[in-house]
């Protein structure tokens, strides 16, 4: 792994936390975020000219596939963006990892959510509230709601897992 690859890699991670925790309280992906996500995968390949292309080939195959899926309302246009920013900074393999990781992740995060139905109803948390208390208190607000997953979370656990498995 190179220089420039191995401090890509470095400064994901926290964008990647960033993210999630931005998802979780806003429901938001930001864009600028992606593109950095993007950016920095295509720096940390450029010793790859290759291994680059087929990255590019593959996320571009991806974003057809989500893109259909979020048209029909299966998914957020913001996970979209995330997931094919994060791919276009893989390789093939890599890619994989990230999808299955990602999957398991979110099915964690839907049994949470399910979990939810039966937790009883908290008031809301009062100032100087623990941050689980006041997250438990909004994600339960948003569930009652019918509010969407926080998916970000799936995909960013996907993104820093397959990260910090590819070595430095």
């Amino acid at each position: 792994m190179s220089w420039v690859s191995y401090i890509a890699s470095i400064l994901e991670i926290p964008l990647l936390l960033y993210v999630a925790t931005l998802d979780v309280a806003t429901r938001l992906i930001r864009n600028d975020v992606c593109l950095l996500l993007a950016l920095l995968g295509i720096a940390g390949q450029l010793a790859s000219p290759m291994q680059l292309a087929e990255s590019l080939v593959a996320a571009t195959i991806l974003f057809v596939l989500l893109f259909a899926l979020y048209q029909r309302g299966g998914i957020g246009g913001g996970d979209v963006k995330l997931l094919v920013a994060l791919a276009i900074g893989l390789p093939l393999a890599g890619l994989v990892q990230l999808l299955t990781i990602t999957s398991l992740a979110g099915g964690v995060l839907a049994v949470v959510h399910l979990m939810m139905r039966v937790l009883p109803y908290p008031r809301l948390a009062p100032v100087g509230s623990s941050l689980a208390r006041r997250v438990y208190a909004i994600e339960r607000w948003r569930h009652v709601r019918h509010a969407p997953l926080p998916y970000g979370v799936a995909i960013a656990c996907g993104g820093i897992w397959t990260i910090l498995s590819r070595g430095f």
